[in-house]
């Protein structure tokens, strides 16, 4: 059933909008795959904090005009799920890169970062970019180390100062 004028408007809007706020996105062919994969597919999109969207390409064009994901409209052919990443750079393709080692007819034609477009042999790295709060567990601990190294150095050296000294006392001592 053909879309009226109001619904592909409606449907512009709606991908624009969650385009604008994504952080990445992935386009991948699904031809192929059933209902009920789909749906298991989009749960785990929704604990993850992705939205999937299947919608004509002519219309995702539409919508990706003035956002970062423009870069993709040149490669959108064939039928495609866009999935896009809310919440952190890797949670769309970790989502799809899973889902597509079980099920071979999920195949990923683009990634998108940031304004840059990718082939889908950069899916997997991708998708290993740390989440949020792993970023930031990675800072701390890397601002941390210094500090920690100096007041293990500084705590060294009196402790060996001690050590000498007791050498020094059993020594005379064994003497």
């Amino acid at each position: 059933m053909a879309l009226t004028l109001e619904q592909k408007q409606q449907v512009v809007a709606e991908v624009s909008e969650v385009a604008a706020n994504a952080y990445s996105a992935v386009a991948a062919e699904y031809h192929g795959i059933g209902v009920a994969k789909l749906t298991q597919l989009r749960e785990q999109a929704r604990e993850k904090g992705v939205v999937l969207k299947v919608v004509k390409n002519t219309l995702a064009k539409r919508a990706f005009e003035g956002t970062k994901f423009e870069c993709m409209s040149d490669r959108m052919t064939g039928p495609l799920l866009l999935a896009f990443s809310m919440e952190d750079l890797g949670s769309a393709a970790r989502v799809v890169y899973d889902f597509s080692k079980e099920n071979k007819a999920l195949e990923t034609k683009i990634v998108s970062v940031g304004g840059e477009v990718y082939g889908p042999e950069e899916l997997e790295r991708v998708s290993k970019l740390p989440t949020r709060d792993e970023a930031i567990s990675i800072l701390m601990a890397t601002m941390n180390a210094p500090v920690t190294k100096l007041v293990q150095t500084m705590n060294a050296v009196p402790g060996k100062f001690v050590r000498t000294v007791a050498a020094i006392k059993d020594a005379k001592e064994a003497a």
